[in-house]
């Protein structure tokens, strides 16, 4: 089959490798109709998480149609249409029995974080469904499947982007007439915009570096905007327009904020886990006793944490990987109802074997790029 596997830092290569099997019982082989390129793909290309191998496949946001089921698997058959959540979750751990599956204590044998799909064998070992075909395990508790007058792309961010955004602005404990600041204007950050208002958010501000990806937050949702490279300190200008600061920040940048000099040199030498920009700009932004929720992917220790100004000020901290499983039912509910529709976000569609392109105009922003689909 063919897919796109990891060959080094921003080396991207669709390939011929070998047809997925069924390993363990509750096994199930998708035959894939639509995955996406996730900001959090870029992580592993630019080189931030450790142990992917060269040849590994890429993609954690991932649907189609079941094509083989391993005798163990009850809840669906072949011909089914599902979506793939990233996390890889057993369903009766203690973690998964108390909501928190992105950290399932059995699906990860390599760590001690959770598992996810296309991320190395740091986070479990999964490949990942940029493919023309993806194993899927824990069959029995992961994968949905979706009602037939859905397009794939209404239901496809269901997988990750929409419960994560969703996750992040609830995280934050966003009520109404909050004002809420929106760091980063990639997927994840629009759609928590998107959010944000759902939620009731009163005043909402959409924080990015990119002129097009601001627009794109005004003319689809009338939200205000502010252009980091417009100021010398954008968490001081915020707190300025806000009159004090906002009640909630979602920082929905992570590691591949800007960088500083010594953050690169850092970075390069493993004594930094990426940049902290938007941690920064989170710690002057927000109000005395307001809360930071973290959805952006953020690596290995750092210095320099800010940790000072958020004590000071009474600040709490929520974050982590979103237990996507809690959300993808209650979402889908919402998108059946026409309540929330994610495909705004869509800016291009590619075939599998364009997949090259496609990281390079993600990547690298090319052609106004915000997000990717990919058909094999």
């Amino acid at each position: 089959m063919k897919a796109l596997v990891y060959e080094g830092i921003r080396d991207v290569q669709v390939k011929n490798v070998g047809d997925p099997e069924i390993q363990n019982d509750d096994d199930i082989i998708v035959r894939v109709t639509a995955t996406s390129i996730c900001g959090s793909d870029l992580h592993l290309i630019h080189g931030m998480i450790p142990n992917l191998p060269k040849g590994f496949i890429l993609g954690h946001e991932a649907m189609g149609i079941v094509e083989e089921a391993g005798k163990g698997v009850t809840r669906l058959k072949k011909g089914d249409r599902v979506i793939i959540p990233f996390t890889v979750s057993c369903g009766h751990c203690w973690y998964c029995n108390h909501g928190l599956w992105s950290q399932c204590d059995n699906s990860n044998p390599h760590g001690e974080s959770g598992a996810y799909f296309g991320y190395g064998n740091t986070f479990g070992g999964y490949e990942g469904g940029q493919a023309e075909y993806v194993r899927v395990p824990y069959a029995n508790v992961g994968p949905v499947v979706v009602p037939e007058e859905l397009s794939d792309e209404q239901v496809l961010f269901l997988t990750d982007i929409l419960p994560t955004s969703y996750w992040g602005v609830e995280m934050g404990g966003v009520g109404k007439d909050d004002t809420v600041v929106i760091l980063g204007c990639g997927p994840v950050g629009l759609l928590s915009v998107k959010w944000a208002a759902f939620m009731g958010a009163k005043r909402i501000i959409a924080v990015d570096a990119l002129d097009y990806r601001l627009e794109h937050a005004r003319k689809h949702y009338g939200v205000e905007t502010v252009n980091i490279e417009a100021h010398d300190n954008t968490g001081e200008y915020i707190r300025e327009i806000t009159n004090g600061g906002a009640d909630v920040v979602v920082d929905c940048v992570g590691m591949d904020g800007r960088m500083s000099l010594m953050e690169k040199i850092e970075t390069a030498l493993k004594l930094q886990g990426g940049s902290k920009s938007a941690i920064e700009i989170a710690a002057r932004a927000v109000r005395k006793g307001g809360t930071v929720s973290l959805v952006g992917v953020y690596g290995a220790r750092y210095n320099m944490f800010p940790l000072g100004d958020f004590f000071a000020r009474n600040i709490t901290l929520k974050m982590g990987q979103c237990p996507v499983q809690k959300y993808i039912r209650p979402i889908l509910s919402l998108i059946k109802d026409g309540v929330i529709d994610a495909t705004d976000i869509i800016t291009h569609r590619l075939p599998l074997d364009k997949g090259e392109l496609a990281y390079e105009l993600f990547d690298e922003k090319k052609d106004h790029c915000i997000k990717v689909v990919l058909r094999p």
